[in-house]
């Protein structure tokens, strides 16, 4: 029988180097072809390489978290042979990290069939914790696995009054009215209940960290803010959200309105969606919005092209699209590249105040926060609006304050007035 490689492939021009996450087969375990075998991950994206042939895994030679160059070879694969049945083995380098911002709470990765068989360390660990088992929590990670996140949002989505009732480490048990009594060698040596956790920085999480670091190096950072009352929109969604879904399959958002918003305004301040390069200001006549959301390694940026040409319920079913596959880690390289201006939603976690941070080369980035019901003046009166503060960090380089303040100005009226969004006036 002949034997193949298994190498790591070409990802993109500008990645020369994959990290081994996690290997999906044992060796010695059986293989189809174009089935998932080991998953990679690099600074932008993350990959599961299927088999070239069908056979068995007869050798591992890289380990899981190890980082590597491309083409190297990472296994072996005798073609046709019967490898044994056995579960995906889990050596991850590393717990996964927490989820960052996020722009939209859409649908989650439903769960594998078995979590318990693939649960990650940090996750068993958190489960051990919390008391609660692995078959309660909705699995997100490649292959079915149950990651930390996952029990995270399974433990934050749970009532106040059921994790009450919860006692770390003993599921369904009673809490105890008084805390237990603390040992009394702990109780004068506070210090041996303290410990450290040293996990590796992902690669995504790696190039984010340098990304920021140059964005605040090399542009000169401004943010100035602004208060919409989202009124108006609120009562379009309540009007028309059951034809829209019923239309469309999904909710009306806000997203669609923000991005609609943002482009006619982009228009009225071209500065914000131009770029310097080398000695030169690029200015476009299309507009490629970044939607920043949070995925299950850390935040993404995958771009809407040509938004200034999708419906809203384009953007809506895009927007959706993107918050489930980067939970499942399966952003395309190529839908996160470019972009000319993004948008960034804090108020999901209830931001009230925040100074978002340019994706560089682009010259500006519109923070979205919470909204609040809030006491303001109209026609001389005091009435209670749902309101809610804007941010937008530019580059002052090539945006004056006067470019910023009217584009926070136009997002402002096209939210106020959705009518105008429509009309484009």
């Amino acid at each position: 029988m002949s034997t193949v490689d298994l190498n790591v492939p070409e990802v993109g021009e500008s990645i020369t180097e994959v990290l081994v996450s996690s290997w999906l087969v044992a060796e010695g375990g059986a293989v189809a072809q174009d089935d998932p075998v080991v998953t990679l991950e690099t600074d932008k994206v993350t990959i599961d390489l299927p088999a070239p042939e069908t056979g068995a895994l007869t050798e591992i030679v890289v380990a899981a978290g190890e980082t590597v160059p491309v083409g190297t070879t990472l296994a072996r694969i005798e073609v046709g042979a019967a490898g044994k049945a056995a579960e995906p083995t889990e050596t991850p380098s590393k717990p996964e990290a927490a989820p960052a911002v996020a722009d939209s709470k859409q649908a989650p990765a439903a769960a594998a069939p078995s979590p318990e068989s693939r649960v990650m360390p940090a996750a068993a660990r958190l489960l051990s914790e919390q008391g609660v088992a692995a078959s309660d929590v909705s699995a997100t990670g490649p292959g079915g696995r149950l990651l930390k996140e996952d029990v995270q949002r399974h433990i934050e989505g749970a009532p106040a009054k059921e994790q009450e009732k919860l006692a770390p480490g003993t599921a369904g048990s009673p809490m105890p009215k008084s805390p237990p009594a603390i040992p009394l060698d702990l109780a004068h040596d506070p210090l041996q209940m303290r410990h450290e956790e040293v996990v590796p920085m992902t690669p995504l999480r790696k190039r984010v960290a340098e990304r920021l670091v140059e964005s605040q190096h090399n542009a000169a950072l401004l943010t100035t803010f602004n208060e919409i009352d989202m009124s108006e929109v609120i009562r379009l969604r309540k009007q028309y959200q059951e034809t829209f879904k019923e239309q469309y399959g999904i909710k009306l958002g806000f997203m669609a309105f923000f991005v609609k918003a943002a482009i006619e305004a982009l228009k009225a301040t071209p500065e914000l969606n131009a770029e310097i390069r080398e000695q030169s200001i690029v200015y476009r006549n299309y507009y490629d919005i970044g939607i920043a959301v949070g995925g299950g390694r850390g935040l993404v940026v995958p771009v809407l092209r040509n938004a200034e040409r999708l419906s809203f319920a384009q953007i809506e079913l895009a927007v959706a699209d993107f918050a489930e596959r980067a939970l499942a880690n399966r952003i395309e390289l190529s839908e996160l590249q470019g972009g000319t201006f993004t948008i960034s939603n804090g108020g999901v976690y209830g931001a009230l105040l925040s100074t978002p941070i340019i994706n560089p080369p682009q010259s500006g980035v519109l923070g979205l926060q919470v909204i609040q019901d809030r006491p303001v003046v109209r026609d001389g009166e005091v009435v209670v609006r749902p309101m809610m503060y804007v941010a937008l960090t530019y580059d002052h380089r090539i945006v004056d304050g006067r470019e910023a303040v009217t584009f926070l100005k136009r997002v402002k009226t096209g939210m106020e007035d959705p009518a105008r969004i429509l009309l484009e006036v």
